[in-house]
């Protein structure tokens, strides 16, 4: 499941570029068509691309608030309530963690008071012991991955 230096060429280009044609990023590389091809068709196939679509802006959908939720589940309901905040729109991502909760979930609201009433729903799931939220105030480091794809590239060198 390596990347090497063509791979990380075509996911680079495909981050920058994300509506080019397989065509013209073998043209950009000066490899064939089929080669491009191939090799996406193999980074799908191995895990690394994982989904084709565009990135859209909780804030441009009218929820500019960010925070991260940490919930603390009774043993034995984790499956539950993951299922449960799967079923909350607010909800745009949640892992299972190790530290000081179960779960961590990343909570977009329109405002604060709507944050808490997303709070209060999620107190109130079965299974949810008690929460604990961190109001993100700026984005210091947005979403990327051009530079672990490039880190990735460079570390197991050309094929």
């Amino acid at each position: 499941m390596a990347v090497d230096a063509l791979d990380a060429k075509i996911l680079r280009l495909l981050l920058e570029q994300p509506r080019t044609s397989v065509r013209e990023y073998a043209r950009l590389l000066g490899v064939a068509r089929g080669t491009v091809q191939a090799r996406l068709d193999r980074l799908e196939r191995d895990g690394v691309i994982t989904a084709y679509s565009p990135l859209l802006s909780p804030a441009g959908l009218g929820h500019p608030v960010l925070a991260f939720v940490h919930i603390e589940v009774t043993q034995g309901h984790l499956e539950e309530v993951a299922d449960a905040l799967a079923e909350v729109p607010q909800i745009i991502e949640a892992f299972s963690t190790t530290g000081g909760g179960d779960l961590l979930a990343r909570v977009v609201a329109r405002d604060a008071a709507h944050l808490e009433d997303v709070i209060q729903q999620l107190i109130s799931l079965p299974g949810v012991v008690r929460t604990r939220t961190e109001v993100a105030l700026r984005e210091r480091v947005p979403h990327r991955m051009l530079p672990l794809v490039e880190a990735a590239g460079t570390a197991a060198g050309p094929r």
